[in-house]
């Protein structure tokens, strides 16, 4: 099973994200399932969704203590909760940053760990301030939980017309911008 742990604050799409990532898992013909957690329901405050895909039901219904990613929608949440508790030594974590994992004290997690500018690209192709979707973008390229293709045609469904395509857009540009990146690590490990 597959298992992702997503943080933000409210008003950015987290809950939305989890629920897209679930959909185009079941388009890949896959279980899942998503959901919130969140304590005081105001803009700006912190919460939590999860996901989990696997190729069979899925029967545990409690959050995500142990993920295998993590997609972190504010940076200002780094070091203000304990983001990382779970995580193992190979987890994958994403994060909406414009910044370098190492610039954000990034340095002693092993696993991989990759930074997108989300805000900015959503600004750009939709013109509002809300990364949930093109961080799934750039997490179906870190981890290949789902197919980018499965992804858009989740977000064109949940979303009609211009703001659908918008969004498509954004995640596959965070796709191919992390792919690059995952690209630019290999070369570098291997010289």
């Amino acid at each position: 099973m597959f298992q992702v742990r997503i943080h933000g604050r409210g008003g950015q799409g987290a809950v939305t994200a989890a629920e897209l990532l679930s959909v185009a898992a079941f388009l890949e013909g896959r279980y899942a399932q998503a959901f919130p957690s969140f304590g005081s329901e105001r803009t700006g405050a912190p919460v939590m969704a999860f996901c989990r895909i696997d190729e069979r039901p899925i029967r545990v219904r409690e959050p995500v203590t142990r993920p295998d990613a993590l997609v972190i929608q504010d940076a200002t949440l780094l070091h203000q909760v304990n983001i990382f508790e779970g995580l193992g030594p190979a987890g994958s974590v994403l994060i909406n940053s414009p910044s370098e994992p190492a610039e954000l004290g990034l340095t002693a997690l092993t696993g991989p760990v990759l930074t997108v500018p989300a805000t900015a690209l959503a600004v750009r192709h939709f013109g509002r301030p809300v990364p949930n979707i093109v961080l799934l973008g750039g997490l179906a390229a870190l981890t290949g939980c789902v197919a980018i293709d499965s992804l858009t045609a989740a977000v064109r469904e949940r979303f009609a017309g211009d703001l659908g395509a918008a969004n498509a857009a954004a995640a596959r540009e965070a796709y191919d911008h992390v792919e690059a990146q995952r690209q630019e690590r290999t070369h570098a490990q291997a010289d």
